[in-house]
């Protein structure tokens, strides 16, 4: 279900703590006890039954569906006795004691919800078999497998209210922790293989720790660090059942379930319940893949059903296989094994330009009319502002535009200040040429580019300019409202009265008039 814990959580085992534990006893009840494992546990039965092949064998078969709900009423109810003695029966490293919360357990599986165990007891035949070999390979005790069916319903797919996803229900940093790849197409919680590889792993490393395999269990759903907090709280004794009432309340009802499911996976047959046959192949092939493909490439060329790819490999969040980053796995039916490797070219291949077009994986901004690219045959060089400049003389000494100085320095209106360095777009041929125009002065700059060398109106000749005023030249065609808008804050009768003129008055071509600068 939800595990919560860290690295450290993991191996420093005296030292960590978590807030919310109940100090004293609370009173058990049915609805405690089974609330909390057991939503999550129905909530992920619900979703198996949207997987394909699980669809795909109830259409086939309706009546299988319907024996189901009616045989509810037939449920089959034992003494206590009798459960006793099954439990018993069971080999198992793993303790199985019996009590009235692990009988609460048995009835919500085999009662409540028994047409829904029979599609899971279904789908134990695909996945139970996988189980068993990496835990038989990695030395854990193969009736652990029971805990994929608290975990997650056998659904690769189940994901729970906290977020823990796949068979085995890891979180996002447990998942990174143990190896597993998770990004925006890959998530390999949802990989039955490489999922139960991690799961493996993390079992090892609990038991490394308690040497105890139910409080492993308990360790697997609420983490260690819940665990180690309630064995201090009882005074260090490592028994799940004398630390019970110290543990996380889902936690409680957790190890009763996994009893539960391990007596109804076994006795299943005596209370009535039948396995619903689920057409999912159990003869499958692994392939690895090193380039890109979709899993549309490979349903519409082989003509398998792009759903029964999807539940056989859902790890793929995307339907992508990213080969490209490195090798991934295509697990496929047997039959279409050797039909992949006869057409391999042709699948990759295959619409390849809709689902990876490469004319994408190379792209630049576009230029537009509103956003014009350099000019041909011009660099870019920096002219740096200086007092008394503006962008109206600045454009002319370069002969460019001013909305392009505008545009090439990201410039709203005209405001620009002492020291800026502007970025300009000369012809290759005169680089030189307007690289020395930030030497020179004010009237070295107007009589090269054919102006007037005589400093704005109210400046001396060779006397510095004032820091808080710029100068602009009118040109043919200005008005006064006209330059106005040219600046931010600046009005008809601010440039009037600065320059000691009148509504009657008169501008001329190439005449200078002083704007105050903006504070």
């Amino acid at each position: 279900m939800i595990k919560r814990f860290s690295i450290a959580a993991l191996w420093m085992f005296w030292f960590i703590s978590f807030h919310g534990m109940a100090d004293q006893p609370e009173k058990d009840s049915l609805a405690g006890e089974v609330g909390g494992s057991a939503l999550e546990f129905l909530d992920n039965l619900d979703s198996l039954l949207n997987l394909y092949y699980v669809k795909q064998s109830l259409m086939q078969d309706t009546s299988l569906v319907q024996e189901s709900f009616e045989s509810d009423s037939t449920s089959t109810s034992y003494p206590d006795s009798v459960y006793i003695v099954r439990l018993s029966k069971v080999p198992s490293v793993v303790s199985l004691p019996y009590n009235h919360i692990v009988r609460n357990y048995i009835n919500v599986y085999t009662q409540k919800k028994k047409d829904k165990m029979e599609v899971m007891l279904g789908m134990s035949d695909y996945y139970f078999p996988l189980i068993e070999q990496i835990f038989d390979q990695e030395d854990l005790p193969v009736e652990l497998k029971y805990m994929a069916v608290i975990e997650s319903a056998l659904n690769p797919r189940a994901r729970s209210r906290a977020g823990a996803v796949g068979l085995w229900q890891f979180m996002y940093s447990t998942g990174k922790m143990y190896g597993l790849t998770i990004n925006s197409l890959v998530d390999e919680r949802r990989d039955p293989i490489r999922s139960t590889y991690a799961a493996a792993r993390f079992l090892k490393d609990l038991y490394g720790l308690y040497h105890d395999w139910i409080l492993v269990i308990a360790a697997y759903n609420c983490g260690p660090g819940n665990v180690n907090k309630a064995i201090r709280r009882s005074g260090g004794v490592k028994d799940y059942w004398k630390i019970y009432y110290r543990l996380p309340r889902e936690t409680r009802g957790y190890v009763p379930a996994y009893i539960a499911a391990v007596y109804t996976m076994n006795y299943y047959r005596d209370h009535g319940l039948k396995p619903v046959t689920i057409n999912i192949p159990v003869m499958r092939d692994t392939l690895i893949v090193q380039e890109d493909l979709h899993l549309c490439q490979v349903a519409d060329v082989l003509h398998i059903p792009l759903q029964q790819l999807r539940d056989m490999n859902p790890q793929y969040r995307r339907d992508i296989i990213p080969g490209s980053i490195r090798p991934f796995t295509l697990v496929l039916p047997l039959q279409y094994t050797g039909k992949f490797i006869d057409f391999q070219d042709s699948i990759f291949t295959y619409k390849d330009s809709i689902y990876f077009d490469p004319s994408r994986k190379i792209l630049a901004p576009q230029y537009t009319r509103y956003n014009p690219p350099p000019p041909k045959g011009c660099v870019k060089i920096y002219y740096t502002v200086k007092q008394g400049d503006n962008l109206g003389f600045i454009s002319e000494w370069f002969h460019v535009r001013i909305s392009d100085l505008r545009y090439w320095n990201h410039i709203r209106h005209n405001m620009i200040r002492v020291g800026q360095r502007l970025a300009v777009y000369v012809p290759k041929s005169k680089v030189s040429y307007y690289k020395k125009f930030n030497h020179y002065s004010f009237a070295e700059k107007q009589r090269l580019s054919g102006n007037s060398t005589i400093q704005p109106k109210g400046v001396k000749q060779g006397q510095p300019l004032d820091e808080h005023y710029e100068y602009y030249r009118v040109r043919r065609g200005d008005t006064i409202w006209e330059i106005a808008r040219k600046y931010d804050g600046v009005t008809e009768n601010d440039i009037l009265k600065l320059n000691n003129l009148s509504r009657r008055d008169k501008i001329r071509p190439g005449q200078h008039l002083k704007i105050r600068r903006k504070s």
